[in-house]
């Protein structure tokens, strides 16, 4: 796919001169003293996407010479055709907006000045927030605890159940109706706005939002009971409207949905966006009959016609507007011709989504809120002998034997629920699957659609993928769950540790294909009232890069490198023996030399060696792995035994404090735990073999990561969180859900905001290599909604990042700078 190139500053230099200057900045990147003006960047001269991003940011530099991009290096492969294409937009007219429409410039008036909380102002928010919490901490356990005792009065084991299907109904419908009071109640009716961050109008922001994620009510995503719910919140939504995506919107009154339109998972429409300090708030409008992809950020102020569609893994800016009936894609989107609808509309009475969502309740009420609130208690007053095993009333917390118990139940708790989880995991959603035909056509809200959302549900566990990624035990785990992987090729590091799926039966991977992590395979294809499984096919030795979501009808075949945040082409010809890179995509070398240099150990005798110390080694990860978590819930369990201890004296002060404990010790805990993998070392810059030692420790480290606690983000204890894990980070860091693999590799300056689904990536696993760098961000920046930013990358102080854009490694932004697109470019 062509990229249209970036628009040059003023410049007026002949092209002859423009191609000598040009080749003088590449030879000292390169380090050759001549490069011919034809030679190819890549073949010839042996360079990678790294040292091209340096060349990028040493042209930048140059006031004499126009700014140069790296959609621009990939599509003018050479010095004579690049500076012959960078001279194009002067010479003639500029591209029309029909062939790539761009967000709408900020005017002079609304264009943001940064605003900059003082320390005082920062402390005294987080001091709030967190009395806040302790006021609800409290609150719930006093809730708890009268209805415990409510239930524990009951006579016989179906009064007992009776019981808590009555509390556990009401606690349900509590913790559902509170965050709509509390949004009225704080806020009213959201409108476009701007809010301090740090300030008291945050304060009642942070708490409408907090509750909105927390509501128990997210579960039911796909659910008519989550479109009510969304209602309730004040969104004008449509009839006939699915929304799959649990990244609901915040600001809900911003928020307008006609009839008939499909919001896929994994999309971004909150409303609202941090910037500069700011909570700026805006309406996202989408018309009748829209359809929204996966993965896809709709930023505030924009808007989709009738009839229009968003394609995956692009994102509409501030001031993008889709025009009724078109299709766009890419980050940020542009007109195409590509059909993203697949499934057609169906009749679906009233009936079938009132019995689909009074059914959810019902076994909502019935089955898993006995369960989760009732479930100890029923246990231990039907079964006797582990009455007798727990000695009824536990021991003193001081005494030995208390720990003695705890250790034991933990170590029957924890490995016993891990061989009967996974032995329910691989057999159940198969039994499942044969009770949905591929290809076929289903109404939404029936039997076939609750057999595949379960489906989905179970065989996603997030616990296993973790365990067996990064190992060669992880191919073993998917054909369990009934992928189809052909004949493997075992690698060590087929697939990283997190690998979505709608249907496990209905993905197949080729021989000898490597995926790093984030993986989602689209199986399912939806419209607002009708939905079909088909099967995802990924061709033999290709490479997959971070967060790579993947369509059933993905044109890709053999040997493909489809590059992080790649949008996967769904037509034209099937693509071969190249790599794939951006959004809208377009074609980049598969490999160049200077990535092959450790290609001579993936076959052979060095090969199966290394392989077999690898094994080695990823087998006392895994062991590792499940000791630190067998001690983890040997921890937890014991705050929960030492609570039933001191409950009669203490009552719900007791629930109170080891709700506090639980949170304070899964924290340090799991930090300590993970700064231990790495020798309480920090992590240092990498180019190695994956089969190379310094690789086997960093996916150690990768699999004891700390626990990441939603509760705060939004924060000042988030900045807290981070340094704790080793991040060098200034004052009054905002960060709303922000993810960094490598900790010790990142530097972020004073004031800088991340946004939700932002993420500072410092490695990148390209077939057998393993890269990793610094990764450093000024003061003062801003990483919009789904950001990524790779590694060896620099950023000026003041740069902000627009939505779901994708920074490649070795770039260096200047300060005050606006970038954005996939990949990201000045804007």
């Amino acid at each position: 796919m062509d990229v249209p190139a970036t628009v040059p500053r003023a410049y007026a230099a002949p092209a002859a001169g423009t191609e000598s200057q040009l080749a003088e900045v590449l030879a000292g990147v390169v380090r050759v003293e001549h490069v011919p003006l034809d030679s190819h960047f890549f073949d010839d001269l042996n360079a990678d996407s790294l040292l091209m991003a340096q060349f990028c940011a040493r042209v930048r530099k140059r006031e004499d010479l126009p700014s140069v991009s790296m959609k621009d290096i990939y599509r003018y492969p050479t010095i004579r055709s690049l500076a012959s294409g960078l001279a194009e937009p002067a010479a003639g007219p500029a591209p029309g907006p029909a062939e790539s429409p761009a967000p709408a410039p900020v005017p002079p008036s609304e264009a943001v000045v940064p605003a900059r909380a003082g320390t005082a102002q920062y402390v005294l928010c987080g001091a709030l927030q967190l009395l806040i919490f302790l006021g609800y901490t409290c609150l719930t356990a006093v809730v708890i605890a009268r209805g415990y005792d409510w239930v524990a009065a009951g006579p016989g084991l179906l009064d007992k159940y009776l019981r808590t299907v009555a509390f556990g109904g009401a606690v349900f419908t509590a913790l559902c109706v509170l965050p709509i009071l509390a949004k009225w109640l704080l806020v009213g009716r959201w409108k476009a706005q701007r809010i301090p961050i740090w300030s008291l109008a945050y304060l009642r922001f942070w708490l409408v939002r907090t509750l909105i994620q927390m509501n128990p009510l997210v579960l039911f995503a796909g659910s008519p009971l989550y479109v009510l719910y969304l209602r309730a919140l004040g969104a004008k939504i449509g009839r006939d409207v699915t929304v799959l995506s649990k990244h609901l919107p915040v600001c809900t009154d911003l928020l307008t949905v006609g009839d008939g339109t499909v919001i896929r998972k994994d999309a971004y429409a909150t409303c609202y966006r941090a910037e500069a300090g700011w909570i700026r708030t805006g309406p996202v409008t989408l018309g009748k009959d829209v359809y929204i992809s996966e993965a896809t950020v709709l930023d505030i102020d924009t808007s989709l016609g009738d009839g229009a569609q968003l394609g995956h893994a692009s994102s509409l800016h501030a001031g993008q507007s889709v025009p009724a009936g078109e299709r766009w894609h890419g980050s940020p989107a542009q007109r195409t011709t590509t059909d993203f609808r697949t499934v057609g509309a169906t009749d679906l009475p009233l009936r079938r989504k009132v019995t689909y969502s009074v059914t959810q309740l019902l076994t909502m009420l019935f089955v898993y809120v006995p369960l989760v609130i009732g479930g100890a208690d029923l246990l231990l007053a039907e079964a006797p002998q582990l009455t007798a095993f727990l000695s009824a009333q536990p021991p003193s917390v001081t005494s030995w034997v208390f720990y003695r118990d705890a250790l034991i139940v933990s170590f029957v708790l924890f490995f016993g629920s891990l061989i009967v989880g996974l032995l329910f995991v691989c057999t159940v959603p198969r039994l499942l699957h044969l009770l949905v035909k591929p290809d076929r056509v289903y109404p939404l809200y029936g039997f076939h659609y609750s057999v595949h959302r379960a489906i989905a549900r179970l065989s996603n566990n997030k616990h296993f993928l973790r365990l067996f990624g990064d190992s060669s035990y992880i191919v073993h785990y998917l054909r369990g769950l009934s992928y189809d992987l052909g004949e493997v090729e075992q690698t060590g590091s087929n697939f990283g540790t997190e690998v979505k799926h709608e249907s496990p039966r209905l993905s197949s991977i080729g021989t000898g294909t490597m995926v790093a992590d984030g993986l989602s395979l689209l199986n399912a294809e939806y419209s607002s009232t009708a939905f079909r499984l088909t099967r995802v096919t990924i061709g033999p030795h290709n490479f997959l890069g971070n967060q790579v979501t993947y369509p059933a009808r993905g044109r890709t075949g053999n040997n493909c490198l489809l590059a992080t945040k790649v949008m996967v082409p769904i037509d034209g010809p099937v693509r071969e023996g190249v790599g794939l890179l951006g959004s809208p995509s377009f074609e980049i070398p598969r490999t160049v030399e200077r990535d092959t240099s450790f290609d001579h150990l993936r076959d052979g005798e060095a090969f199966r060696r290394r392989l077999r110390a690898k094994n080695k080694h990823n087998l006392v990860t895994l062991g590792s792995f499940l000791l630190a978590r067998w001690i983890y819930t040997f921890g937890v369990l014991t705050v929960g035994w030492a609570t039933v201890t001191l409950y009669s004296s203490w009552g719900a002060a007791a629930i109170a404090l080891a709700t506090l404990l639980t949170l304070v010790f899964s924290v340090l805990y799991t930090g300590l735990l993970e700064r231990a993998s790495q020798r309480f070392r920090r992590l240092v810059p990498r180019l190695c073999s994956i089969y190379h030692p310094h690789f086997w420790q960093h996916e150690r480290f990768w699999k004891h990561q700390a626990i990441e606690l939603r509760l705060l983000n939004g924060t000042p204890f988030k900045g807290l969180f981070w340094r704790l894990l080793g991040v060098r980070l200034g004052r009054r860091l905002y960060d709303d859900g922000a993810r960094m693999p490598e900790r010790t590799l990142v530097t972020i300056g004073d004031d800088c905001t991340l946004n939700v689904g932002s993420v500072i990536q410092c490695h990148s696993q390209e077939d057998g290599t393993f890269k990793s760098d610094h990764t450093t961000l000024g003061n003062g920046c801003t990483l919009g909604t789904g950001t990524l930013v790779h590694y060896g990358v620099t950023l000026g102080d003041g740069v902000t990042l627009a939505p779901d854009s994708f920074l490649m490694k070795g770039e260096e932004v200047p300060a005050h700078a606006r970038w954005g697109g996939n990949p990201a470019h000045e804007m």
